[in-house]
């Protein structure tokens, strides 16, 4: 049976089990499609048995149709999409197959030199197949009255391209690719699978992607950590992807944090998709939620599982965690009391490594969803290892809901992140606030 098959029917017993195991990681890699929320999964996203050993293989590839997307010569605007599937390596060093899409624009590249390519890292979209960005770009809406997936990202993919840099965006481990569940704000999991994209993008046909090609990483919010992330990784992991920059918006760099902030908040969802994630991972965390997970938790996890955001915010917005656990204490508190948990979130911290190429950080000074003062920090701490960063403080007015204050400088602040980007893959030498950077907010 497809492992999404099997976390269905979780989702249905859950409350009356014993306990949760982490889902299954191993079935949805043949010919059958895999039906998550009333949406058929293309069987293009099962992973085959076997997977080639370098990283950034391209294991498969087919034509994606874009939903918005108009006539004209000499092509399609805003360009020719490739569906993909290529290998990458999680947390664990186990070979993984991760889904995404690659864009070749219409349009001639606007700066100087040869046309760059850019990563783009999404957003939390949530963790149901179906909710996978390369769907989003076919599909940008979908509501059956089972799930809610909303393809965001594609106003920044769109911006990118109309720019002329070519694009790919990944899926990350686990969100499109059937095999296993997506392991949600996973720091090492979401870097390799972006290097890993910019390899990929490289085999793709018809692509104008060269070795010569300058490379550059885009990413708010999750996709923000994502590309954090990959740029502290990409010496060690991948050295043949120079950076010539790296933009994160609002980056999750400390989830301790990140997880107190959420809980209670109309994204309260992301902390089931956390636990969810870490459980996959590190399957040794599994006894701790068994003990501490109560009957409305478990089923919690198990129907977050299959969720986009829009399906989140509906059923578990402004929900606790202390309403998931056997003794009223919240995540965060478990957290605390619990040096297994703590240990894993602090082995999920960003900021410890000085990133590769010049890097541009913004986050809302009133965004207490993903609290402004941690992505601060990491500024910070980059700074303090040397790194040429820009800090970008986005000064919008406090809004009642903890989700504005987070998405509101996505909006205000996309434009001058795109223009930054393709600055630094035009050449331009990047202006480092690291020496004003204690008198801002």
């Amino acid at each position: 049976m497809p492992a999404r098959r099997l976390l269905l029917t979780a989702a249905v017993t859950a409350a009356a089990c014993v306990a949760v195991q982490a889902p299954a990681a191993t079935a949805a890699t043949g010919s059958e499609p895999v039906v998550s929320r009333g949406v058929e999964i293309p069987v293009f996203y099962n992973p085959p048995a076997q997977l080639p050993a370098a990283n950034g293989t391209l294991i498969r590839s087919e034509p994606l149709p874009l939903a918005i997307s108009l006539p004209s010569l000499p092509g399609p605007l805003p360009g020719r999409a490739t569906r993909l599937m290529y290998k990458s390596t999680d947390s664990n060093g186990r070979p993984v197959a991760v889904t995404g899409a690659y864009i070749e624009p219409t349009a001639g590249w606007k700066g100087t030199g040869p046309r760059p390519l850019v990563v783009v890292a999404p957003g939390t979209l949530g963790q149901g197949d179906q909710c996978a960005a390369s769907m989003g770009l076919e599909h940008p809406l979908t509501f059956n009255g089972q799930t809610v997936s909303i393809g965001y990202e594609d106003l920044s993919i769109y911006r990118l391209l109309a720019e002329g840099t070519a694009v790919v965006v990944t899926d990350y481990v686990g969100l499109g690719a059937t095999d296993r569940l997506h392991t949600y704000v996973n720091r090492v999991d979401e870097a390799h699978a972006v290097l890993d994209a910019a390899r990929a993008a490289r085999a793709v046909d018809g692509t104008s992607v060269t070795p010569a090609s300058p490379i550059g990483l885009f990413g708010y919010s999750q996709g923000g950590g994502a590309t954090a992330a990959a740029a502290e990784l990409q010496p060690s992991y991948a050295p043949d992807v120079s950076l010539s920059g790296t933009y994160a918006g609002a980056p999750p760099a400390d989830l301790t944090e990140v997880t107190r902030a959420i809980d209670g908040s109309e994204l309260a969802g992301a902390v089931g998709w956390s636990l969810n994630g870490f459980l996959q991972s590190d399957p040794a965390l599994q006894p701790i939620a068994d003990a501490h997970l109560n009957a409305a938790g478990k089923a919690a996890l198990a129907d977050l599982s299959t969720m986009c955001v829009g399906d989140a915010l509906l059923a578990y917005g402004s929900k606790k965690s202390s309403q998931w656990t056997t003794d009223g204490q919240s995540v965060s508190d478990i957290i605390r009391a619990t040096p297994a948990l703590q240990a894993f979130l602090d082995s999920q911290r960003i900021g410890t490594l000085k990133p590769a190429g010049p890097v541009r950080v913004a986050t809302g000074i009133s965004d207490n969803l993903v609290p402004h003062a941690q992505a601060r920090q990491l500024a910070v701490d980059w700074c303090r290892k040397g790194a040429d960063v820009t800090y970008k403080p986005v000064d919008l007015p406090a809004l009642p809901s903890a989700l504005l204050n987070h998405m509101a400088p996505l909006l205000a602040d996309q434009g001058d992140a795109v223009s930054w980007l393709t600055d630094r893959l035009s050449g331009q030498p990047a202006t480092s606030t690291c020496a004003t950077l204690p008198q801002q907010p």
